[in-house]
């Protein structure tokens, strides 16, 4: 009777050290995915966002960037390489023109084509209504590109997949 007591003491123990371990030590693909659903948090905006949380938002973009950023994005005239300051700025004047805003990433699919460098394939939704009130709904395919950077993963690349229409 005793010895059942201690094991299942020994195998709760157990349970909770695998539990703690997922909890607090998160695979590489789940860090991945973190850093876009905290950029899907930070590019938000909601009716009446005032100036302190607008300014801690576009804090929280500029931090998910590397130095530098290539984006590709033919339809908004936006490809070109970026410096993170930049990015702040083009996220900053982006979002001016929206009352509120919501991007939101689906069917993420991560792939680690080489050591500290994460592709994603993914489909992204930007919703809103523009400051005239004109409502905003877009879907795009992305190919976006992470790299690890002093055990970080940061947003190195941002390509929109042209997908054929009929």
């Amino acid at each position: 009777m005793v010895k059942i007591k201690y094991l299942i003491i020994a195998f709760l123990i157990v349970m909770v050290g695998i539990l703690a371990t997922f909890l607090f030590f998160p695979s590489e693909e789940k860090k991945v995915k973190k850093k876009f659903a905290l950029l899907s948090e930070h590019m938000s905006k909601d009716p009446g966002e005032n100036t302190f949380i607008m300014a801690n938002k576009i804090k929280g973009i500029s931090a998910l960037f590397g130095e530098n950023c290539n984006f590709t994005v033919s339809d908004y005239s936006l490809s070109g390489n970026y410096t993170r300051e930049e990015i702040s700025g083009i996220a900053l004047r982006g979002r001016a023109h929206f009352s509120n805003l919501g991007l939101k990433f689906y069917d993420l699919k991560v792939s680690f084509p080489e050591k500290d460098l994460a592709q994603v394939n993914l489909t992204a939704r930007l919703t809103g209504r523009s400051v005239y009130g004109e409502h905003v709904d877009e879907t795009r395919e992305l190919m976006c590109l992470l790299k690890k950077v002093e055990r970080k993963w940061l947003f190195s690349s941002f390509e929109v997949i042209e997908v054929l229409k009929r």
